[in-house]
């Protein structure tokens, strides 16, 4: 927990959703990947809140937000976190970064709101659906862990996230990832799996028209992203970038390489900082 923070819970279209929030400056939100919570941006947030008044979501089902039990979209979720905003009296545009999950409400919150959106961060985000094989397989165990809960599935979920066999060679990589996706309401992350997961949509035709800048992040072994087919999607957006980081799975390059990924995410800010002063 940082310093000089604070916790609420915010109403919204989705729910209770809880908020922490630290730092000065201009606002930064944060949304996290499927399966964990926002405990996952520790290692960038200490430094990235010298720099901005971040608030972290915890998105529905995840940490201490119970989530609703219905299926519902990305635009519901892009809708929730203009709700937070609103409560919390954030009028200015803000910097989103946004890990898998949370990178793809970030793309839908930026098409939806443009002008409360002043850059994009994604790491991690398929900007694709699952593919037919892939959403069977997913909803079987989807299903699974309606009845049996995350116990059972912790090693697959570290595996996934943090690169196979990460238990061994990044034990507290994957011990957080672990803790984290054993938090949360079991109910609420099992809609959520359906929701933004199983039915995902292809977010590629967004990423065209996109109206702010954006930075796309992918782990360099991530077996679960086409790293090609992200590239030639990041390089659609008309004021898009595209780096590789270090990383072996969709969270990874938050707990292994934290001020690599910092670096890139200042750099970024910093790059696109001069086009406020001109707007």
């Amino acid at each position: 927990m940082l310093l000089d923070s604070s916790s609420t819970v915010v109403e919204t279209n989705l729910g209770p959703i809880q908020v922490r929030r630290s730092g000065a400056g201009k606002p930064a939100l944060l949304w996290h990947s499927l399966f964990v919570d926002s405990s996952t941006f520790q290692g960038i947030v200490k430094d990235l809140f010298k720099e901005r008044e971040l608030f972290l979501l915890d998105g529905p089902g995840h940490g201490g937000s119970p989530g609703p039990r219905k299926l519902y979209s990305l635009g519901d979720c892009a809708k929730a976190a203009a709700e937070v905003l609103d409560a919390l009296d954030v009028s200015a545009p803000v910097d989103w970064v946004g890990n898998a999950w949370g990178g793809h409400v970030g793309i839908v919150f930026a098409d939806s709101f443009p002008s409360r959106c002043r850059t994009l961060t994604t790491i991690g985000t398929p900007p694709y659906p699952l593919s037919k094989a892939e959403r069977h397989r997913s909803a079987l165990l989807v299903y699974l862990f309606r009845v049996l809960g995350p116990g059972p599935f912790s090693s697959m979920v570290v595996d996934a996230l943090a690169g196979k066999g990460s238990a061994k060679t990044e034990p507290a990589a994957a011990a957080a990832i672990t803790e984290s996706f054993r938090r949360g309401d079991k109910m609420g992350k099992y809609w959520a799996m359906q929701s933004a997961m199983l039915h995902r949509p292809d977010l590629r035709p967004v990423l065209l028209r996109l109206q702010v800048p954006a930075l796309v992040l992918a782990s360099r072994n991530d077996a679960l992203l086409d790293i090609a087919e992200a590239e030639r999607a990041a390089r659609t957006v008309p004021d898009g970038r595209f780096t590789l980081v270090a990383g072996g799975g969709h969270v990874a390059p938050l707990l292994v390489a934290p001020t690599e990924i910092t670096r890139h995410i200042l750099a970024f800010w910093l790059e696109t900082a001069s086009g406020d002063a001109t707007a």
